[in-house]
C-alpha cells in the first residue's frame, strides 16, 4: 500500500485506477441499479473517455461490470464518449451520450443499445441522432429525455466560451427523427439571472419533484488559462408548453452544494424518490493524482426533496445507515483513528480538522447533521442548507479530529 492508497474512498464508486468525471446513465432494471461514468482507464487524467459500469442492489456493495463505451478509432466518437443518461426505448434501456469525432464544437448524440439483458456489453449506433447547429461555434452535449404533455424530449446543455450558457430543447418521439423546439431556458431569464453569468451550461436534469419541476445544470466558466467549474445551479419553477416547445418558467433558484469539489450531478427515479449522483473531483492544481494513478469519485447517492420555502435539499439515501458497523472510537483530544466514519446527530457547533486543516465547520443555532469521511472524500448534509463536499488527502500526515459536536455520534463505515 502506498502512501496515497489511505486517501482513496472504498466505499463510494470509483475504479481502483484511471480516471472518474461525470455519473451518466443512470437507471434500475429487474431491481439492479445501474451507475455508468466519465472514465479513462487508461491515466488519471481527463482523457480517451470511456464508459465505466457499475451494479448494486443495495446501494451498498457496487459490483464492477465491463467498459460499456469506448472510443472508435476513426469514428463518430473517436475522441471520446462524453456524458449522457439512460432511457427506455419501447422497454429497452438505452444509452444516449455525447460523441466527440474531433472536437467539442462538432459533437452529436449517439444511441447504444444492450447486447446482452444483463446489460454488461452495448452497441453504439455509427451515425449520430443530433449534432450542433453552429458547429464553428455553439457547444452542445450531455442529453437527457424526459416526457411532458404526450411527447418525449430531450433536454441539452450549450453555450459559447465567451457567450453565454443555456438548454436546448428537442423532440425525440422517433429516436432517429430529433428536431429542434428551440430553448429551453437561458441566463436572459431574471431568475436565472440570480446565479451569475456563465459561459456554458453543462450537464441538464430536467424532472419533477413533489409537483413542481426542477432542473439542474452544472456552471462552466470561462477563466485565464484551464477552464473553471464552478457549481450546480437547481432551480424550481414551472414547465409551460407553448407553440414552440416545452419552456421552463423558474421561481427560485440556488447552489446545490457549497463545497468546492461537487460537480455534473445526474438524477435517477427510483420508485417514488429522485436519487442524485455527482462527480467529486480533486482541487484545482492537486498533484497527487499522477502518484497515485487514479483521480475524482462519485458522491454517495443523495435524496431530493423541496423544503418548506420550496428551494431542493438533499439528503443521504436511506440505505446509507447500512454502512454503520459499530461505534468509532474518538480520543479525549477529539482523534478519530479510522479511515471510513460518519458523524450524525444535532449539534450547536462541530468542527473537523485533517492535521492543521480545518475542513469543515458548523457554529449556530442546532442543527441535524451528517458528515461522511471515506479516505479524501468528505460530504456533510445539514438540515435547511446546502450539502457541502471536499476532498482531504490523510497521506500528507494528517490526523481526523473532531472538535466539539456534543449531540452527535461518530461511526466506522463499512461493508461485509
Amino acid at each position: 500500500m502506498t502512501g496515497n492508497d489511505i486517501d482513496r474512498p472504498r466505499l463510494h464508486i470509483r475504479p481502483a485506477s484511471g480516471w472518474l468525471n461525470d455519473p451518466n446513465g443512470l437507471g434500475v432494471v429487474d431491481g439492479v441499479h445501474h451507475v455508468f461514468f466519465q472514465y479513462n482507464p487508461n491515466a488519471p487524467v481527463h482523457g480517451d473517455v470511456h464508459w465505466g459500469h457499475v451494479t448494486s442492489r443495495d446501494l451498498l456493495h457496487w459490483e464492477e461490470q465491463p467498459i460499456a463505451l469506448a472510443p472508435r478509432p476513426g469514428g463518430v466518437d473517436a475522441v471520446g464518449c462524453w456524458s449522457g443518461s439512460m432511457l427506455f426505448d419501447e422497454g429497452v434501456p438505452t444509452l444516449l451520450y455525447t460523441a466527440v469525432a474531433d472536437t467539442p464544437h462538432t459533437a452529436g448524440v449517439v444511441r447504444a443499445t444492450p447486447a446482452d439483458p444483463k446489460l454488461r456489453t452495448w452497441i453504439a449506433d455509427d451515425h449520430l441522432l443530433a449534432g450542433s447547429a453552429e458547429p464553428a461555434e455553439l457547444e452542445v452535449r450531455d442529453p437527457v429525455v424526459f416526457a411532458f404533455g404526450g411527447h418525449r424530449y430531450a433536454a441539452q446543455g450549450a453555450g459559447r466560451h465567451g457567450g453565454s450558457g443555456r438548454i436546448e430543447i428537442y423532440l425525440c418521439d422517433d429516436l432517429e427523427r430529433w428536431e429542434s423546439r428551440g430553448v429551453l431556458l437561458d441566463g436572459t431569464d431574471a431568475v436565472a439571472a440570480t446565479l451569475g453569468a456563465s459561459n456554458i451550461w453543462e450537464c441538464p436534469n430536467l424532472f419533477e419533484l413533489d409537483g413542481r419541476w426542477v432542473l439542474l445544470y452544472s456552471v462552466w466558466r470561462d477563466a485565464t488559462g484551464p477552464v473553471r467549474e464552478d457549481a450546480v445551479a437547481w432551480l424550481v419553477g414551472d414547465l409551460e408548453d407553448t407553440p414552440d416547445g416545452p419552456r421552463f418558467r423558474p421561481e427560485r433558484a440556488g447552489f446545490l452544494d457549497g463545497g468546492t469539489s461537487f460537480y455534473a450531478p445526474q438524477v435517477l427515479l427510483d420508485g417514488s424518490r429522485r436519487l442524485m449522483w455527482a462527480w467529486l473531483r480533486e482541487p484545482d492544481g492537486d498533484t497527487h493524482a499522477e502518484e497515485a494513478g487514479w483521480s475524482g469519485s462519485l458522491s454517495f447517492p443523495q435524496d431530493l426533496s423541496l423544503d418548506a420555502e420550496g428551494a431542493l435539499r438533499a439528503r443521504p439515501a436511506t440505505e446509507l445507515k447500512g454502512l454503520r458497523r459499530a461505534p468509532a472510537p474518538v480520543a479525549s483530544d477529539g482523534e478519530i483513528a479510522v479511515s471510513a466514519f460518519e458523524i450524525a446527530g444535532t449539534t450547536a457547533a462541530l468542527e473537523l480538522w485533517l492535521g492543521e486543516q480545518q475542513v469543515y465547520a458548523h457554529r449556530g443555532d442546532p442543527a441535524a447533521i451528517r458528515l461522511f469521511v471515506d479516505g479524501s472524500v468528505v460530504e456533510v448534509f445539514t438540515e435547511g442548507r446546502p450539502t457541502f463536499s471536499a476532498r482531504a488527502y490523510p497521506s500528507t500526515g494528517g490526523i481526523w479530529r473532531l472538535i466539539g459536536g456534543e449531540g452527535t455520534a461518530v461511526w466506522e463505515l463499512g461493508v461485509d
